[in-house]
């Protein structure tokens, strides 16, 4: 065991927070702005905090034989291998609340641009062209359909509420919810939703969930939002959706490629693409800098975490 607790930051957090963690009872590492230095501070390190760019996988988990904890500074852990962190006995933690206003929020503007079919105007104006007319229709009246009903689905139901729209959700872990949404299966959310929302995690048993038999059951002229995990949707199946216009419009902030590779998806004039930016305002990642930094002070002083994740097919 290594004398001095040392923490490695391996990806840029919150300037504040990684001055209250100096603060703490261990030694700081930042290596956020020169990642080519990170091989040199693994072997010393007792705690790693990582956001996207640094996967955390078996050859890194190796490379650090005093690893303790691994604090993921945002909601999925799809980036850190926690087989093999549960196999070392090496804790892991997130930031799970930190970025739900803020997806929530990108949710709401993807659903009110495709609905009233507000981009191709908004181009069009700034084109100098002046085509008005009946465009698009309400939200209010609509039905939102979520695949996944956790944290960030249900703060947007309750911004859907003001606006009169009905709220329906498939979560094979959820069997009731406490607000107004109705848990149903599956293919009813695909039957029935004008929008279907992906917010579910990524597992291995969920890859491509909207593929095109799921596209295939969607009510026609219905919408796509993910901002969950690219590879939850089929993209070859969803942009032969698009071309047959079972699908009429999608909003994706994640793709199965990042950056992504399918220009005839990028380039569709019915889809909004965003650069995997939901959880990427200032608020949202001071208070995942700040939730990770609580965890690691937690670790430091022996107290219970409040945010570990547990291993696959385990607990601690």
């Amino acid at each position: 065991m290594v004398d001095v607790r040392r923490v490695v930051v391996a990806d840029p957090i919150d300037a504040a927070a990684v001055a209250r963690l100096r603060a703490g009872p261990c030694e700081v590492d930042d290596v956020s702005t020169d990642p080519s230095k990170l091989a040199a501070a693994l072997p010393t390190a007792w705690a790693l905090i990582v956001r996207s760019r640094t996967k955390v996988d078996r050859t890194l988990i190796a490379a650090a034989p005093h690893l303790s904890l691994i604090a993921r500074a945002g909601v999925g852990v799809d980036s850190v291998d926690t087989a093999a962190a549960g196999e070392r006995g090496i804790h892991v933690v997130n930031a799970p609340a930190a970025a739900t206003a803020s997806v929530a929020e990108l949710s709401m503007t993807f659903y009110l641009l495709l609905v009233r079919g507000l981009l191709p105007k908004i181009a069009s104006t700034k084109g100098g062209r002046w085509e008005r007319g009946t465009s698009g229709r309400e939200l209010a009246g609509r039905t939102v359909g979520f695949v996944g009903y956790g944290r960030i689905a249900r703060e947007i139901a309750r911004r859907l509420a003001p606006f009169g729209a009905a709220t329906i959700a498939y979560d094979p872990f959820v069997s009731a919810a406490v607000d107004g949404t109705a848990i149903v299966p599956f293919e009813e959310v695909l039957a029935r939703a004008d929008i279907v929302s992906v917010h579910a995690a990524l597992t291995p048993t969920n890859h491509h969930l909207l593929d095109a038999r799921a596209f295939a059951r969607m009510k026609p002229g219905s919408y796509v939002v993910n901002v969950a995990r690219g590879a939850l949707v089929d993209e070859a199946a969803l942009l032969e959706a698009l071309g047959s216009g079972r699908v009429a419009g999608a909003a994706l902030d994640v793709f199965e490629e990042e950056p992504p590779m399918n220009q005839a998806l990028l380039e569709h004039p019915h889809v909004i693409a965003t650069p995997h930016l939901g959880a990427s305002t200032a608020e949202a990642q001071a208070r995942a800098g700040a939730n990770v930094v609580d965890e690691v002070l937690r670790a430091l002083r022996g107290e219970p975490l409040q945010a570990e994740v547990p291993p696959p097919g385990g607990t601690r």
